[in-house]
């Protein structure tokens, strides 16, 4: 009888106990992949007849699976047909008529999830990009006697479910989670030694991130990447105070279906002191009017985007109607027309040296902008404009702010060089 050895870093050891949930999260270099394609190895040694899901939430094809990454890990410890594992072209078999499966969730429906039924375990890549539907979907599925759900990742953001469900306050009674880096990894490549370096050097902001596995501050190619890093070097992301004698405005973006953003902000002199960000996804209009008036913006003027004036589907009102029957002064904003999302991108950028952040109340507001980028063609090689996800959000409720910011205007003896700002302005 041969005997196999698969060797593993003391990182992750504490997975190796029993327990039906099981996370590790880090940045690149840690092995944390390659420590669970093993363990699926090693499950379907002892299980005969053993079913591995292996599941990412978006999945256009095999390529975007772990399935190159198992039949790697098989390749390394010499495992094959003898040993009864066989790689096909959609699945991977494995001893006494078990498999491996790939699928992507986000095309999964409380119907074909039930496929999933007598899977042993489920393994989550890339889970970071998990939505809430899919862990609701995945988690009640995966219910055999001993099933496990894994998960692997690198935090984005703390309000990612997955974050929320592992790490959060409220995780599973007896999941075990932890934490990999490059550092921690015996077998870390020279290679990849040298392009952490080089990344130390030139991308100071992403590092930690991507190696570290710290929460992102700044997507790769993102439009305020610069912007946030001159921010956080200048020290305008930080304690900012509010002004008792000057009006909260309230800029939305506003989701029917999707989420809500909202900025508070004052206009201080010439500058824009951001008081803090709120964001909620399929609340009703008075849970966002409620934050408000909580946290002491019950007189705010609230500035809408264009759809402000649309007629609720629920209600048949608009929506600028009901929010002033609530009791707060509105402004809605006329259809900017075509490239409106990036006249907004265009006015933050030229508007952020005068920007002023709440680091501790705006730190989602923040983690938008900071992932808000260009959506690309990548077979022509060129951008489409804003790409729309979680981020979009946030983001176009800021350059709605940015859209809206009167500059003060200069008091001038001479009446004919005076600049009236606010002439035309559709806040009048």
């Amino acid at each position: 009888m041969r005997t196999l050895s698969i060797p593993t870093a003391e990182v992750f050891e504490p997975l190796l106990a029993s327990s039906r949930y099981k996370g590790a999260h880090g940045g690149r270099g840690s092995g944390k992949s390659r420590f669970f394609a093993s363990q699926l190895v090693e499950y379907a040694l002892v299980d005969r007849g053993f079913l591995g899901l292996c599941v990412r939430e978006v999945q256009k094809s095999l390529a975007d699976s772990a399935k190159r990454l198992l039949e790697n890990t098989l390749t390394d410890l010499r495992l094959g047909e003898a040993d009864g594992f066989k790689a096909y072209r959609e699945v991977i078999s494995t001893p006494g008529d078990g498999q491996f499966t790939f699928k992507g969730m986000n095309d999964q429906t409380a119907e074909s999830v039930k496929s999933f039924e007598g899977y042993r375990v489920a393994w989550c890549e890339e889970a970071h990009t998990l939505s809430a539907q899919s862990l609701t979907l995945l988690r009640p599925t995966i219910r055999e006697a001993g099933s496990e759900l894994w998960f692997s990742w690198n935090r984005s953001r703390k309000a990612d479910p997955i974050d929320r469900l592992l790490t959060g306050e409220g995780r599973p009674t007896g999941a075990i989670v932890v934490q990999a880096n490059w550092r921690d990894n015996p077998w870390f490549p020279l290679e990849l030694e040298q392009e952490r370096r080089d990344d130390l050097r030139d991308r100071p902001d992403q590092y930690g991130h991507i190696w570290e596995g710290e929460y992102a501050k700044v997507t790769d190619g993102a439009y305020y990447a610069q912007q946030l890093a001159e921010a956080r070097l200048s020290g305008r992301i930080g304690t900012v105070p509010a002004d008792p004698l000057m009006q909260h405005r309230a800029f939305w973006d506003i989701g029917t279906r999707d989420h809500t953003a909202i900025w508070v902000a004052q206009f201080v002199g010439r500058e824009i002191r951001v008081l803090d960000y709120y964001e909620a996804s399929g609340q009703p209009l008075g849970t966002h009017l409620s934050w408000l008036r909580a946290r002491g913006y019950g007189k705010a003027l609230c500035v809408l985007p264009h759809d402000g004036a649309n007629v609720n589907h629920v209600t048949a009102e608009r929506f600028e109607d009901h929010i002033r029957q609530a009791g707060f002064e509105v402004n809605t904003v006329a259809n900017q027309g075509k490239g409106a999302a990036m006249k907004r991108v265009e006015a933050a950028r030229r508007l952020f040296p005068a920007i002023w952040f709440n680091a501790t109340t705006t730190e989602g507001g923040l983690d938008a902008l900071g992932a808000y980028h260009e959506r690309q063609d990548e077979r022509r090689g060129i951008g489409l404009g804003p790409n729309h996800d979680w981020a979009s959000h946030g983001a176009d409720a800021f350059g709605l702010m940015c859209v809206a910011y009167e500059e003060p205007q200069k008091a001038r003896t001479d009446r004919a060089e005076k600049r009236a700002y606010s002439a035309g302005s559709w806040l009048e």
